[in-house]
């Protein structure tokens, strides 16, 4: 079932978008070669704690952390570790939610560790980029299957896979509502845009395959060859003015 939002539930859902803004900005700007992830974790929870907020993600099925920390070829749900050390090249996909006041904030980006190799800030580019395209779709009066195609074509167009396995939701007062929002699709298919949703648009982008491998911890979602993936999200309302997005500092 799909929950429209009152204007003054849209609000609460903006600050909310906020605190998991600034916490995914401090936890970027915290990337760099030889920190752990644990210690990335340790400072975006204590953002969100800070402004009176709690890590959606902590507990969530029984996950250990307040963030999903995934390098390189691990494309989502990578856990924080203190032996995971950042190393210089890498690229670091954050995932933070936040919940303020009864909602949820959802957003991801990928930040860069030191210099990068040209493929990988294109790939990480090119995610962020599909990104906005998908935004850019999510006007009243379209559908789930015009976003999904914006984010695909743009991709596809450019040499990358998209991640089918995962997509993106709609958002509130629980981290995952309806509707799913694939990062692939039809354009003209799929649930109709109605102000008042909101909804994470993730596009989870692949160097080489599409195909995934979930690891013995049962989070921790790797490319199946191996090769580089991005992640970038944000949790976005419908309007009849057009896309508003939540997630912002």
């Amino acid at each position: 079932m799909i929950v429209l939002k009152t204007s003054k539930e849209l609000q609460l859902m903006k600050e909310a978008g906020a605190v998991a803004a600034g916490a995914l900005k401090a936890a970027g700007e915290a990337v760099r070669p030889g920190i752990t992830t644990f210690e990335i974790d340790r400072i975006a929870r204590k953002f969100i704690e800070d402004a009176g907020a709690y890590p959606t993600f902590l507990g969530y099925n029984g996950y250990p952390a307040a963030t999903c920390i995934s390098i390189n070829d691990v494309v989502i749900h990578g856990i924080p570790s203190k032996s995971r050390t950042v190393k210089e090249g890498d690229i670091v996909s954050i995932d933070i939610g936040a919940t303020y006041k009864g909602y949820v904030g959802d957003n991801a980006a990928t930040f860069a560790a030191g210099k990068i190799s040209p493929e990988a800030k294109r790939l990480s580019d090119t995610t962020r980029e599909a990104l906005y395209k998908g935004i850019e779709a999510a006007v009243a009066g379209n559908r789930v299957g015009d976003i999904a195609y914006a984010v695909q074509s743009y991709c596809e167009e450019r040499g990358y896979s998209v991640v089918r396995t995962f997509t993106g939701h709609g958002v509130g007062t629980q981290m995952h509502e309806d509707p799913s929002v694939p990062n692939f699709g039809t354009p003209g298919r799929g649930q109709r845009l109605i102000p008042g949703m909101t909804i994470a648009i993730e596009p989870m982008i692949n160097m080489g395959t599409h195909e995934v491998v979930q690891l013995s911890d049962g989070w921790t979602i790797k490319t199946k060859d191996g090769k580089l993936s991005a992640h970038f999200e944000n949790t976005i309302a419908i309007t009849k003015d057009g896309p508003v997005i939540l997630t912002k500092v």
